[in-house]
């Protein structure tokens, strides 16, 4: 197993270029199938890439919200003691890699966005503890948990399907959870990957101490020792309220009545609401107003990539729809279908069209017709083509810069140091998903 991580590993530092350089690689590329597959002007093309340009300017902004403000709550104290109790408890390296992979991928079961950062930060953590663990493996093994919210509670398209008034219900109609991420297949699926994939992950740490890269720790300011600010030396008007812990209960509060009253009146749960819910959520843990601004000036250092990059994929996604490049790829699949098994080739075309549209909710919208246009001509089950949709998704996600991003803002690691490892699990995750769609297929037809 060691011999295939280095043969990975390598690869992937040879050939791998910067997330940036990645996507400006994907932008070409779907250009230039839009070109030659489709017949499609290189004017048509421009024009569809620069209107599509800021089509996740609102994405993009929630997500640097959810990151840099998540990065405050999953540092707070009380998060923080939290994470410290569960990191104090291991000991070894492997224990390392499994607690890790546990963390990212139940937190990303529970809610994406949470996994995303709260297996970052308690890899660093697990990291810098316990000695002998490969920093680079362990921040690869809490993102491969981000899988996960393709089974879990926040997974995109089976939410969306079982909400009635969704773009789509007239053509499938409303589909309930229990046929989707609750039906026994399912749940079967992801206990299969939480259960294996920690495993995998350990089995991929070095033998060998040579080849172990540990975290190179950064030496503690004096702001930071001191709680992150400076502000309440002077004992003025400004600085106590700078470092009042009233206006930050107060306005706290307003935040969770504002939530509790959004649910009591039938409002549900969406990433708007998941960001409102960490900032006042944080503003309270932290204290005070200075602590909070504080902290959040460090978790901004870790959205850069976020804001330059997913502008580029909003453009390729625009190019691929506008060009019918998802159908002409849906369909290359589709046509060697049967019932059986086009759950099967729905979850490989995902998978292929994830590269160039990697967000769940825009990948649906024009992956989505064509599939349940297929399932209903051939009388497949359209709860299960959706999940291979969502599952395809979820499984190139191990592999798709767009996603890694943020586990690399924290880490502050390269792309090539962790892709090696992801493009194994991604691997095993692979064969889960396949075997499980296949007898999925198989057993209700």
């Amino acid at each position: 197993m060691n011999k295939v991580a280095g043969f990975f590993t390598e690869l992937m530092r040879r050939y791998l270029p910067d997330p940036f350089v990645f996507a400006i690689g994907l932008t070409l590329l779907s250009m230039v199938m839009a070109m030659v597959v489709e017949g499609q002007g290189a004017n048509a093309i421009i024009m569809n890439w620069g209107k599509g340009f800021w089509n996740l300017l609102s994405f993009t902004t929630q997500m640097a919200v959810i990151l840099a403000m998540g990065y405050v709550l999953a540092t707070a104290p009380l998060v923080d003691r939290f994470l410290n109790s569960i990191v104090a408890r291991v000991a070894t390296p492997r224990g390392a890699i499994i607690v890790a992979t546990l963390v990212g991928g139940i937190g990303s079961y529970l809610n994406w966005g949470f996994g995303l950062v709260i297996g970052g930060i308690i890899a660093r953590k697990l990291a810098v503890k316990v000695k002998g663990v490969h920093y680079p493996l362990i921040i690869a093994s809490a993102y491969s948990g981000f899988t996960m919210y393709g089974l879990g509670l926040s997974a995109s398209i089976p939410v969306l399907i079982s909400t009635p008034g969704h773009p789509m219900e007239k053509l499938m109609g409303v589909i309930a959870l229990k046929d989707t991420i609750f039906s026994v297949p399912m749940l079967l699926t992801s206990l299969a990957v939480i259960v294996t994939l920690p495993l995998l992950n350990a089995m991929l740490h070095p033998r060998d101490a040579k080849d172990v890269a540990e975290i190179k720790e950064e030496p503690e300011t004096k702001e930071s020792a001191a709680g992150g600010h400076s502000m309440g030396i002077e004992n003025t008007l400004a600085a106590r309220m700078n470092n009042s812990r009233l206006l930050s209960l107060l306005i706290g509060l307003c935040g969770l009545a504002y939530a509790a009253l959004y649910f009591v009146q039938g409002g549900t749960l969406d990433l708007n609401l998941i960001n409102f819910l960490i900032l006042f959520i944080g503003v309270l843990l932290l204290g005070t107003p200075a602590n909070y601004v504080a902290k959040l000036n460090e978790g901004i250092k870790t959205i850069s990539g976020i804001i330059l990059q997913y502008p580029f994929y909003a453009g390729i996604m625009a190019v691929m729809a506008g060009s019918g490049l998802v159908d002409t790829i849906s369909r290359v699949f589709v046509d060697i279908a049967t019932p059986q098994t086009l759950p099967f080739w729905g979850l490989v075309s995902s998978f292929v069209i994830n590269f160039f549209a990697p967000s769940g909710g825009g990948h649906w919208v024009i992956q989505g017709p064509f599939m349940i246009d297929a399932a209903k001509a051939i009388g497949s089950s359209v709860a299960q083509t959706s999940m291979s949709v969502m599952l395809g998704n979820a499984w190139n996600d191990l592999v798709q810069p767009f996603w890694i991003l943020p586990a690399l803002a924290l880490s502050k690691l390269k792309l090539k140091d962790v892709m090696g490892y992801t493009v194994i699990m991604m691997f095993w995750v692979g064969a889960i998903y396949i075997v499980a769609l296949l007898a999925w297929g198989m057993a209700t037809h």
